[in-house]
């Protein structure tokens, strides 16, 4: 669900962006297994995929290894640190760059953000999916955990599924951090709007009733006040 949203907001920007067929240089930060990077690829654009997770990695590279050789020749994978773009690559490199469910992660945001904003050429866009912390008691509330809601209220930090203590933004905040970094808001989208407690497991969904919950996803997602409480916030910054 997640990824199929993010997908359809993601290409949505890329359009309105750039002329139909330009073949992007794109810098995924964070990328896990590669799901956005190869369907990236698979439209045409040159990939670079950047993780430290060696076990995540190596699942980017079995999915790769299963592609065609003229879509494994766009994709390049790149063990390490999203701090470090610096470190692999020259300022103004690429024309998107996605840094998706990093964040939460990284205790201090700010320079980070600094740095993938500089990987930008001008006009370039900058995608980051983050948690939403204006939105931590949602996923108790509606579960039945007043106490766990109630002290969600007071707090940027979590618990999320892999059993991690991570942290949450605000769009307010990273907003501003945008600014600061010469790549303002452009376009914002909640992600998960009534989903956010299908547990992983969960069988999967008839055809037409999948459908149904995307489109209504996909809809909420860019209304007020739906987007509001979403899981999970989809920022998209343009390089000035």
């Amino acid at each position: 669900m997640r990824q199929e949203l993010v997908a359809r907001q993601l290409d949505e920007q890329i359009s309105g962006r750039f002329p139909v067929g330009q073949r992007l240089r794109i810098l995924d930060v964070g990328m896990g297994q590669g799901t956005q990077a190869l369907r990236l690829a698979r439209a045409g654009h040159k990939v670079t995929g950047l993780e430290s997770d060696p076990a995540m990695l190596q699942a980017a590279h079995d999915a790769l290894s299963g592609e065609p050789a003229g879509i494994r020749e766009r994709v390049r994978l790149i063990q390490g640190d999203g701090h470090a773009t610096g470190v692999h690559f020259l300022p103004g490199s690429f024309d998107v760059v996605l840094c998706h469910g990093v964040l939460m992660y990284v205790e201090e945001p700010d320079a980070l953000m600094g740095g993938l904003a500089r990987m930008l050429a001008s006009g370039g866009l900058l995608s980051l999916l983050v948690r939403n912390a204006d939105a931590l008691a949602m996923r108790p509330g509606l579960a039945g955990d007043w106490s766990g809601a109630l002290d969600a209220l007071y707090t940027d930090a979590y618990t999320n599924r892999l059993g991690l203590s991570v942290r949450a933004d605000r769009l307010d905040a990273l907003t501003a951090t945008l600014s600061g970094i010469a790549a303002p808001l452009h376009a914002w989208y909640g992600v998960r709007v009534f989903t956010d407690n299908v547990p992983n497991d969960a069988p999967p969904l008839p055809e037409e009733e999948l459908a149904r919950v995307l489109a209504l996803e996909d809809r909420a997602g860019r209304t007020d006040p739906y987007r509001r409480v979403a899981a999970l916030l989809h920022l998209c910054g343009v390089r000035g």
